[in-house]
């Protein structure tokens, strides 16, 4: 059987007995159409299933509404949680959301971003700092509005969206020698995005303001092994370390999960630990881990507050920026958390 095609605003209004332009005025708010016309209009569209083509209707105003999610490991769950709030603040302007996966390093990324600039995708948010920058600039070069997101890119014309990494990283210093530790470290993976790095460079500089050296390790992707990994270097070392700040919550988890079954060390009693994101397995009972909660509704509300903005679409907006806290969320993995 061949598919239905797609009901047109004519056969709509040939069947409601009015003009092509009624039904048009029907569907868009504001327009001025009498109650008969809207109730045959309306009437007829329900009995043949007819749909507004706001595809169409937005590419003759030279907007399609489609706005594109450059990501990279969607399958973390902090950015799973991220890229829901997005599009479910997309869904709520109005705005359809395409993914676009940068995971792969290979010309895939640039061809999937390239399919998506052929629908006319008006925007672009980039979700974190992996893919080139290369990316940044096919967007800008196409006309799209841009939303960076942890990224340190330098062009002009994106709105960009960090967190106070380093301030955060800072605080937990302090938390560590309240506790009674003096021998800390950092376990970061080697992806080396600009958020990672600001959280490293942030804690080796407030333990150096307190007359405490950092022992800086990193391994490997931002992942639940990696934390393994980095448990297993930082807890060999002859003198070990008795609290560790790792640079997210996944790290975290894979680093108690070692020092715990694999070295036998007692947390937080022997060893205090702190993550970032407050993603969910964080407060499971069996972590409880102390970490900063990523602000994801208030990112995803600013990234979309201001590609609806009428100064966005302008190219001499340029420079917009802004920058977040990340509340400290208290749990049982530090003494007297």
């Amino acid at each position: 059987m061949s598919q239905k095609p797609f009901v047109s605003a004519q056969e709509v209004a040939e069947r409601a007995g009015v003009s092509r332009s009624a039904v048009s005025r029907t569907f868009t708010p504001g327009a001025s159409v009498s109650p008969e016309t809207r109730r045959k209009v309306v009437e007829a569209a329900e009995a043949l299933g007819y749909h507004v083509n706001h595809l169409a209707r937005g590419l003759m105003r030279n907007e399609s509404g489609i706005v594109c999610l450059i990501v990279s490991e969607m399958g973390t769950p902090y950015r799973s949680t991220l890229i829901r709030a997005l599009t479910q603040q997309l869904q709520n302007a109005g705005k359809i959301a395409m993914l676009v996966n940068t995971d792969r390093s290979d010309g895939s990324v640039g061809l999937a971003l390239r399919q998506a600039i052929r629908y006319r995708a008006d925007a672009s948010i980039i979700l974190s700092g992996m893919p080139d920058k290369s990316i940044t600039q096919l967007c800008l070069k196409n006309g799209q509005r841009l939303v960076l997101i942890n990224r340190d890119d330098d062009q002009e014309g994106p709105f960009r969206i960090n967190l106070n990494d380093a301030v955060a990283a800072g605080r937990l210093v302090t938390a560590f020698l309240r506790a009674g530790c003096r021998r800390l470290a950092f376990a970061n993976s080697e992806a080396g995005t600009p958020s990672l790095m600001a959280r490293e460079h942030g804690f080796v500089a407030a333990a150096k303001a307190m007359g405490l050296e950092v022992v800086v390790e990193r391994y490997g992707p931002t992942a639940y092994e990696s934390g393994r990994v980095l448990a297993q270097r930082l807890l060999t070392l002859s003198e070990r370390p008795d609290a560790v700040f790792c640079a997210t919550d996944l790290i975290a988890c894979g680093f108690m999960d070692a020092a715990r079954h694999q070295f036998s060390v007692s947390v937080p009693d022997q060893l205090c630990v702190a993550g970032f994101d407050d993603i969910e397995q964080a407060a499971w009972s069996s972590y409880e881990l102390t970490t900063f909660a990523q602000p994801v509704e208030a990112i995803a509300r600013e990234a979309v507050r201001w590609l609806g903005r009428v100064d966005a679409q302008d190219p001499s907006a340029r420079d917009h920026s802004i920058r977040l806290d990340a509340d400290l969320v208290w749990r049982s993995s530090i003494r007297g958390g």
